[in-house]
This record gives structure tokens, sequence and C-alpha cells, in this order.
């Protein structure tokens, strides 16, 4: 599997992981606005609504606050291993199985399934330190 992923270009795996992981960050929204318009949506008072919101609502807007805060991580991340000129396998390994992890880290939090999406951030983040590791390491060859 990692030879395979080497022949993809890297800088271009990095940039487009950005970008999915950015988007990424607004699907749990979907599962929140669905939750809104049942609980009957407030427009002047919209973060008042969020107690009215069903279950899933709840953990899909806990899933869209973590996706910004893990985003922030991963681009620096990726953009530290594109800067230092990271390729191969195990950078695009590191770019995809995040991108992965976090879709099925939303859909297992939206799900109410714990263990899936524990395991999917503890992928996520094992992918950021990940390039993180290889582009500090670069530094020091």
């Amino acid at each position: 599997m990692i030879a395979s992923l080497e022949q993809l270009p890297s800088p271009t795996v990095l940039l487009y992981a950005i970008v999915a992981a950015a988007i990424l960050v607004y699907v749990p929204f979907g599962a929140v606005a669905l939750g809104r318009v049942q609980a009957g949506y407030d427009m002047a008072a919209p973060r008042a609504l969020f107690d009215k919101l069903p279950p899933y609502a709840q953990r899909a807007t806990w899933a869209h606050q973590n996706s910004f805060e893990s985003f922030t991580i991963f681009s620096a991340a990726a953009l530290m291993a594109y800067v230092t000129q990271q390729s191969g396998g195990w950078v695009n390994l590191a770019a995809i199985a995040y991108v992965a992890a976090r879709l099925f880290y939303s859909i297992f939090y939206i799900q109410n399934i714990p263990l899936g999406r524990s395991l999917m951030f503890g992928i996520g983040s094992a992918s950021i330190a990940t390039l993180f590791f290889l582009s500090l390491m670069s530094l020091n060859a």
C-alpha cells in the first residue's frame, strides 16, 4: 500500500488534503441545520436553541467545533511537510488517513458510536504527529 502511495505527488496530496479537511469541517453542520429546523430555528437567538436540539444535532455541533480545532493543527502539519518538501508513501498516507479519519469521526460522533469516534480521533492525531515528525526529522538530516 505504501508503495502505491509513493507514486502520488506529495505536494499535490498535501494541498488537496488541506482543502478536503477544510470542507470536512462543515460536513457535521448539515446535521446541525436539520436539527435546527426540527427544533424551530430562531434567528434572533441561534445559540439559545442548542438545548432544544435533538441529541444527534447536539453531537453534530460538537463534531463541528472539534473539526475546527483539529483542522488548525493538521493544516500547520501539512504545510510544514509541504515547505520542507516531504514526499513519499508515509507523507501521502498520513495526509489521506487524516482526511478519511475526520470524515468517519464526524459520522461516528453524530451516530453516537464513541469507540469509533475515539479510534478516528486517534488516527487523525497520529497522522498529524507523523507529518510533524517527518518534517522535523528532515531539518536534522
